[in-house]
């Protein structure tokens, strides 16, 4: 079959139908059909909340990256990163097709704040793969502020904050009920997707309820299938409105996001032969929220936020190794690992009261007061299998053996801060100055830790092994840290201004960092309780031109990071259980002994020369050295860009070609692969909305890397195995909305 069938079908009905398009109501547009908009050039109107206070973007001196629901319809959207992908100075890896992550500006996840509707996921670490536990077709928006601003958000955000908000429902004058069904096909992984959502409500209530399931086969690359990459995913939320009385709301919700059979055809920590899945991963979520609004003349709104999110993780590996040693007798012992299940529970809680204040019509100040508290509990089972055989290869003996493991003593990490923020707009309203700071104490507390809690033997328990060792003893650790931020945009004509943005950020060390113990047999790769947090100082100028037939976003930024967590080389002094005297063993111990020093551009233009035709091209870049070793520091994606034309007919639909690129990585860091030059051309399709009674109909469509190239992103091959991406892939999108 040709391989342009499907396009050539959506070009048809694109043409058929395009003169019998209609436009939905305002509310079937707050709701889930997805319009276009009528300006071919967004121009920062889109209004934000990132910084605690609803403002359009372009009103805000940010470095900022704002993707719509509108672009993960009309996009094939694997996960919540590929659309990320395409913003400047953010960049995606993965660990196959549903573990994604993403890069901003030459740091990850471990330095990011990621908040789904303002509420943390898990903060300074990379082990979370939190970007693919958030159903893409629930997703409102993603705000993406480049840049720290800790003093909003507290520890982690030294490289900016990303807060994914999910579709709401709404309060009407009058009862209405609305809602929409999505179903999708990629050919790629063979993915089926179908999601549905309700919506109702009136004048003193609302409620939406939506559902996704899909599932996915390995993900077809130019050089064959991409082994255990496939996954089964589903996701059911909940959210409730009340207006008890004037100006009082209360909102409720509940999110539930889960995933089975996932594989993880990637991952440094597992051996290469090893087959490792997600048996089980998934996020909960429940959070409550209470708004006073217009308590006085000065006092605009008073609001406490209370969350609670659990995150699961059940790992199955099955390392695919056979040992064999020859014993004093002549006779073998062969040692087969036989499945490995890790399993993680992280517990997060946070509750926070924030105060937002008019003082003037020139002014505006915001205080508040914020806690979480996340906490850790892991464990890990062993299957081996030990059999002793003779010089004829006949078993004369079998032991099977279970190894019961913490990885990471039960811990638990809190934050509380106190933080302030005010906005002032001088000289006639052309100057804009936002500043802020907080303070934050940091506590932590673990458990004693083992490096073996009991041996199973032919079903035999032993809990006090003679080979346990003790790997942490029981303790706390209290740290105390203060971050600040100072932003100003200043308007040089109608539609242009320049902004900069100077801050001070920090990051307190995550309990993996701080008790991660991995025993690599003739060494150990050990965390350290005594971490300090690390510190940063940034700074980001901006020059922006907001005009409907010309839209730039541009800015240069340079980050230093002191403190910096690394491993280095050290003892692990450790005591057996059954011993007293201290024995050591080489090892990698986490320190604070670097000091990184990040430096770049990113620029994103949009231009209108003709009619609906629009040019668009963007382009980013980051240098990242660690100045005390005078080394590269890994992770940094290479110079990247994007260049397309997208045409809009208001009876028809809009359609886009894009091509997108990456210049080769050879400043890498030890241990790291380098990367060569690719580009990769896309397209997509999007129809206007046809009329179909009662119902509407908008059909997405395209098809990505339309070549089949074969290329590396540099940041997935950091993660193991993985070394192409994934292949031609046809996908379509039809949304029914009522």
């Amino acid at each position: 079959m040709n391989k342009l069938w499907l396009l050539t079908t959506v070009f048809s009905v694109f043409t058929a139908f395009g003169s019998s398009g209609q436009t939905g109501t305002k509310q079937e547009i707050r709701n889930d059909s997805i319009p276009l908009s009528d300006k071919n050039i967004r121009i920062g109107e889109v209004v934000v909340s990132s910084l605690r206070m609803n403002r359009k973007m372009k009103e805000l001196p940010t470095s900022m990256s704002v993707v719509e629901a509108y672009d993960y319809q009309r996009q094939s959207s694997l996960t919540l990163s590929n659309v990320l992908n395409a913003e400047p100075g953010i960049s995606m890896g993965s660990d196959g097709v549903w573990a994604t992550s993403i890069n901003v500006r030459g740091l990850s996840e471990n330095r990011l704040v990621t908040l789904i509707d303002g509420n943390r996921i898990e903060t300074a670490t990379d082990l979370t793969a939190s970007f693919s536990m958030i159903d893409v077709n629930d997703i409102e928006r993603v705000e993406v502020i480049k840049g720290a601003q800790s003093s909003l958000y507290g520890t982690g955000a030294m490289g900016g904050i990303v807060n994914i908000i999910t579709k709401d429902g709404h309060f009407s004058n009058r009862p209405y009920l609305s809602g929409n069904v999505i179903s999708g096909f990629a050919s790629a992984n063979k993915l089926f997707s179908n999601h549905a959502a309700i919506n109702t409500g009136a004048d003193k209530w609302y409620l939406r309820l939506s559902g996704t399931y899909g599932k996915a086969d390995d993900i077809r690359t130019p050089e064959g299938k991409l082994p255990n990459s496939q996954f089964t995913t589903s996701n059911i939320s909940a959210k409730v409105g009340f207006q008890p009385i004037n100006n009082h709301v209360l909102k409720v919700q509940f999110q539930r996001n889960w995933s089975t059979d996932v594989g993880i055809p990637g991952g440094a920590a597992f051996p290469g032969p090893a087959e490792a899945t997600y048996s089980d991963i998934g996020r909960q979520l429940l959070n409550a929220s209470y708004e006073i609004t217009n308590i006085s003349n000065k006092l605009t709104s008073l609001k406490l936020n209370y969350f609670n999110q659990n995150i699961l993780r059940d790992v199955l590996m099955k390392p695919n190794t056979v040992a064999e040693a020859t014993l004093p007798n002549g006779n073998t012992q062969r040692t087969t690992p036989e499945k490995i299940t890790p399993t993680g529970k992280h517990l997060t809680n946070g509750v926070q009261l924030q105060s937002t204040w008019n003082l003037n019509d020139k002014n505006v100040f915001i205080a508040g007061i914020d806690y979480w508290g996340r906490k850790l509990t892991t464990e890990r089972e062993k299957y081996v299998t030990v059999e002793v055989l003779n010089p004829e290869e006949t078993i004369i003996k079998t032991n099977n053996i279970v190894r019961g493991e913490t990885p990471i003593p039960e811990s638990n990490f809190n934050s509380a801060g106190l933080f302030l923020q005010n906005e002032s707009h001088l000289l006639n309203n052309r100057l804009t100055l936002i500043t802020g700071g907080r303070v934050d104490g940091i506590w932590i507390k673990n458990e004693q830790g083992f490096d073996v809690d009991y041996l199973i033997i032919n079903g035999t328990q032993n809990d006090s092994p003679p080979t346990q060792r003790i790997t942490f003893e029981k303790g706390t650790e209290n740290n105390v840290s203060w971050s600040a931020n100072a932003g100003l945009l200043y308007q040089i004509f109608k539609d242009a201004d320049i902004s900069l943005n100077l801050a001070r950020s920090f990051r307190a060390p995550s309990l993996e960092e701080r008790f991660k113990y991995i025993d690599l047999g003739n060494y150990v790769r050990l965390g350290n309780p005594a971490l300090k947090p690390e510190s940063g100082y940034s700074a980001d100028l901006g020059l922006r031109i907001w005009n409907p037939k010309l839209c730039l976003q541009s800015g240069v930024f340079v980050n230093q990071i002191s403190n910096m967590i690394v491993e280095s080389p050290g003892e692990f002094i450790y005591t057996l259980t059954s011993e007293s005297t201290p024995d050591t063993i080489p090892a990698l111990i986490n320190s604070n002994v670097s000091k990184a020093l990040l430096y770049g551009f990113d620029f994103k233009l949009d231009y209108n020369f003709y009619d609906n035709l629009v040019v668009f091209l963007s382009g980013a870049y980051v240098r990242g050295k660690d100045t005390k070793e005078n080394e590269n520091l890994p992770l940094i994606p290479p110079l990247n860009g994007q260049l397309g034309i997208r045409y809009s007919n208001n009876k028809a639909g809009s359609v886009e070609f894009s091509l997108a690129g990456a210049a080769k990585q050879d400043k890498i860091a030890d241990g790291e692969t380098e990367t060569d030059a690719y580009t990769r051309l896309d397209m997509t399709v999007a129809t206007k909305k046809f009329n179909l009674g009662a119902t509407h109909l908008q059909i997405f469509s395209g098809i990505d890397n339309i070549t089949n190239t074969s290329y590396t992103n540099h940041l997935s091959t950091n993660r193991g195995s993985i070394s192409v991406e994934p292949g031609q892939n046809i996908f379509v999108r039809l949304n029914f909305s009522f």
